[in-house]
């Protein structure tokens, strides 16, 4: 198990990651929205700008104001 930072001190289990995205598009938008509808969305943003969405095989959805390369190189470090 790899945990990658989230940022702000948050952690997550990188083998669980799906994939990682930008929060720009429509259909990522609905899924964030879905997820926060059903309680699978955990905003670890603090109040800042999400600047990457993280999905997980659980169906739930990490948003984050780390940029989406930053969590890529901690994946793939």
């Amino acid at each position: 198990m790899k945990l990658i930072d989230a940022g702000f001190g948050n952690y997550v289990n990188s083998d669980r990651i799906i994939s990682v995205v930008s929060p720009d598009s429509l259909p990522v938008r609905r899924l964030v929205q879905d997820a926060k509808n059903a309680g699978r969305m955990i905003d670890v943003s603090c109040g800042k700008k999400t600047k990457s969405v993280l999905i997980t095989d659980s169906d739930h959805i990490i948003c984050s104001a780390s940029e989406p390369d930053e969590i890529i190189r901690s994946i793939t470090e």
